[in-house]
Parts: structure tokens; sequence; C-alpha cells
């Protein structure tokens, strides 16, 4: 799986990045080898939460499909 990254310099020094595919998932590092390193814990973070069933309200339904 490939997943794109946007990566930042802070202002304050060293880098931050955000993943878009992956809403909330964001990291900082000192230096670049540092922010890569993070990026990859936290998008294993990200994709590894326990998320609750999702229930439909109403009318609504709830499919599961693979993209």
């Amino acid at each position: 799986m490939k997943i794109k990254v946007v990566v930042h310099e802070a202002e304050e020094g060293g880098y931050w990045a955000q993943v878009p595919a992956i809403p909330g998932c964001a990291t900082q590092g000192e230096t670049f080898q540092e922010l890569l390193q993070n990026i990859y814990e936290a998008v294993e973070g990200c994709l590894s939460v326990d998320v609750e069933p999702t229930q439909a309200d109403g009318d609504g339904q709830v499919l599961e499909i693979a993209v």
C-alpha cells in the first residue's frame, strides 16, 4: 500500500507531516529522518485503531466495501 504524506518545514525548526487520506493522522520530528520514523508509526497507529461498529440512523444502511 502506498500513502501520500504532505511534509512541511516547521517555523520553529524541524518538520511536521500529515496524511490527507487518514483524517487526524499527523506527526512531527526535529530532523527529516526522525519525521520519517514517526510518520510510519503514526500511520500504523491510525490504521490499527479499533473503531466501534457504525450504526445507521433511520432508513440508512451501513455498507462495508473494499477499495
